[in-house]
């Protein structure tokens, strides 16, 4: 058997890919930084292609490497690779997912001490000849409440130590159950709260539609005066010129900050002149520990994948019956749809995941369709491209959620078959059915036990309302002043005046403002915004 050949083009730690190196049947080169002359000759023949985030894997070089079958991002994200192009092309993307959490953890904590006993600045006073003890009194950690904002592996390890130093530890993730949280040692609190009784918060959540702002302008009007805010999670997720503001009116006393929404920092940023503030240059990740068990991550995947034939940590790939998965078709476009629809619409912690189908889906049909649910249950909580067939399971036991399956041979609905996810939260239970039509297409069909035909795609607008006269005519208004447009709507109602649900699709993003004046319609009882 020809070996695999093995290419690593950015600076990966060469200890942590020694196994790679001594393998028998692993032909292991390094090409880092190479010019597109040389990129083009070292892809010839190669299995495996290493990279970090320098690195641009475009669908232009996924289709020069004709023997490409994995590709390795030594990190976190996948943001650089054309999952997209490697997917159409059968090859799998990995990640080394967990190899920097205490890396980070630690950054944060450090984060902290430096922001409550104003360490940047001592050292630099003393350095500039000074003695200024009285400037720079700071306060203690021990007996003041931290808000940790996302309760992954990143956010507990932070709890975990922030309670060695004798904190209250309040926690918001709205994808964890009260229930989990507790058993972290963690206060399940919504995010207006925490902020409001934080001495220290820290952001631990991933970017996206969903987070992105998440500390606002007004956000941060609602903190508790003196607030300490840490971020190494992503710069997206704070408004910097409103945190520059509260930085220099004293609402926030201190931040630290990993990152940012420019990276490298603008020179004409606004946290640049900001009081009180402490910057680091995305070190989270940068030690040589996390950066060795990055590397040892990678080599283990890559050694497996060659022996075994498994990709533990794809993020693209089911690795089901390749057979069974082609024939499925648009169901699996539809289950991950259902998904990630129920995932925004549910209110509190997930405790339970449930999968039912009715008619005739066979054991080898249920299986991928329940696991590409789930994976779009974790998807609107993790980030897109951090949850993958094969990892869902494992991320939502993780998070303490349960997952199950339903099956009985006749559908309820008079069509052939019918799928349905169901959440049990710490708000109630919620459920949503669907199938695909004769025709091919894909819907939902039942919302919050109502009848609906919705085409599961684009942004949505949510609303469970009271079926009563002008409900309907409120909302198109309030959306067409605010530049709305409506693609297409559809209702449900349990009774004539009784509890509806009204389902819009909409071509634009409804603003912030326009969702909160939706909540507060006579007869709108409850509004999710809905991307798929």
């Amino acid at each position: 058997m020809s070996k695999l050949k093995v290419l690593v083009t950015d600076k990966i730690d060469p200890e942590g890919l020694k196994s790679l190196q001594t393998h028998p049947d692993i032909e292991l080169r390094y090409e880092v930084g190479p010019t597109p002359e040389v990129l083009t000759k070292a892809l010839d023949g190669v299995g495996v292609w290493l990279v970090r985030s320098e690195t641009k894997v475009t669908s232009d070089w996924i289709a020069k490497a004709a023997a490409l079958r994995l590709i390795g991002r030594a990190g976190v994200g996948v943001d650089n690779i054309d999952l997209a192009a490697a997917t159409r092309r059968g090859v799998a993307v990995i990640n080394a997912p967990a190899a920097n959490t205490l890396a980070a953890a630690e950054h944060a904590l450090a984060l902290m001490l430096a922001a409550a006993r104003h360490i940047p600045q001592a050292d630099a006073s003393v350095k500039a000849g000074k003695w200024e003890r009285a400037k720079f009194m700071g306060v203690e950690l021990h007996g003041k409440t931290l808000g940790v904002v996302g309760l992954g592996r990143i956010g507990r390890e932070v709890a975990r130590r922030a309670q060695a130093f004798g904190m209250r530890v309040l926690g918001f993730d709205p994808f964890v159950s009260a229930e989990q949280a507790r058993e972290f040692g963690v206060e399940p609190a919504a995010l207006p709260d925490l902020l409001a009784q934080s001495d220290f918060v820290t952001l631990h959540v991933p970017g996206g539609e969903k987070t992105r702002g998440m500390i606002s302008a007004e956000a941060l009007k609602g903190v508790k005066k003196g607030l300490r805010l840490i971020n190494c999670a992503r710069g997206e997720l704070i408004d910097e010129a409103a945190l520059a503001a509260a930085l220099a009116d004293g609402r926030v006393a201190a931040a630290g900050l990993d990152v940012f929404s420019a990276e490298p920092l603008p020179a004409d940023s606004p946290l640049r002149g900001a009081p009180n503030l402490i910057l680091t240059p995305h070190l989270g990740a940068s030690t040589r520990e996390a950066q060795s068990r990055v590397a040892v991550e990678l080599a283990r995947a890559v050694v497996d994948f060659h022996e075994k034939g498994l990709a533990p940590n794809a993020v693209n790939l089911p690795g089901f019956d390749a057979a069974v998965v082609q024939a499925l078709g648009d169901w699996l476009g539809l289950a991950e749809a259902m998904g990630r629809f129920l995932a925004q619409t549910v209110e509190g912690g997930v405790r339970e995941f449930t999968v039912g189908f009715e008619g005739d889906f066979s054991p080898a049909e249920r299986k991928p369709l329940g696991v590409c649910a789930l994976k779009g249950l974790l998807t609107p909580m993790l980030g897109p491209g951090q949850v993958s067939w094969i990892s869902a399971p494992t991320l939502a036991a993780e998070r303490g959620v349960r997952v199950g399956e339903t099956w009985q041979p006749k559908p309820s609905e008079g069509v052939r078959r019918l799928m349905s996810v169901a959440a049990a939260t710490d708000a109630g239970p919620v459920a949503i059915s669907g199938g695909v039509l004769a025709e091919g297409e894909p819907r939902i069909l039942r919302f919050a036990g109502l009848r609906v035909d919705v085409r599961p795609s684009g942004k949505m607008i949510v609303l469970t309302n009271t079926d009563a006269p002008g409900v309907i005519g409120r909302v198109g208004t309030l959306l067409g002043r605010a530049g709305v447009n409506i693609a297409d709507m559809r209702v449900g109602r349990r009774s004539a005046h009784g509890e509806a649900v009204m389902v819009l699709n909409v071509d634009d993003d409804a603003p912030e403002a326009a969702r909160a004046q939706l909540s507060r319609l006579e007869g709108v009882r409850r509004v999710h915004w809905v991307e798929l």
